[in-house]
């Protein structure tokens, strides 16, 4: 006997997706509903875009939040460099 299996659609009406993954049934940036008679555009593999403009915008907004992350991050490590090279002057000044 073949156990039965329960299969998720992409217009399914009850989703089966993994928590947190986008739903598969409007745009993941303009949430205009997809249908089925019009091209669906996908980014990062499953997030689905309503549109090539759609799509691209997000590509643009990934880059522009990336940029901002790195440049965080830069900054974040440049003060934690600073930090430490004051604490190893305090220690040397202290044992002298």
């Amino acid at each position: 006997m073949v156990p039965s299996v329960a299969c998720s659609f992409f217009f399914d009406d009850e989703l089966l997706g993994e928590p947190g993954m986008p739903p598969m049934d409007a745009c993941a940036l303009c949430t205009k509903p997809l249908s089925r008679d019009h091209d669906v555009f996908m980014y990062r593999g499953d997030t689905p875009y309503c549109s090539e403009e759609c799509r691209h915008e997000q590509m643009h907004l990934d880059t522009v939040c990336a940029k901002q992350a790195a440049r965080r991050q830069q900054r974040f490590s440049a003060e934690t460099e600073s930090h430490r090279g004051q604490r190893q002057s305090r220690k040397v000044s202290v044992a002298s």
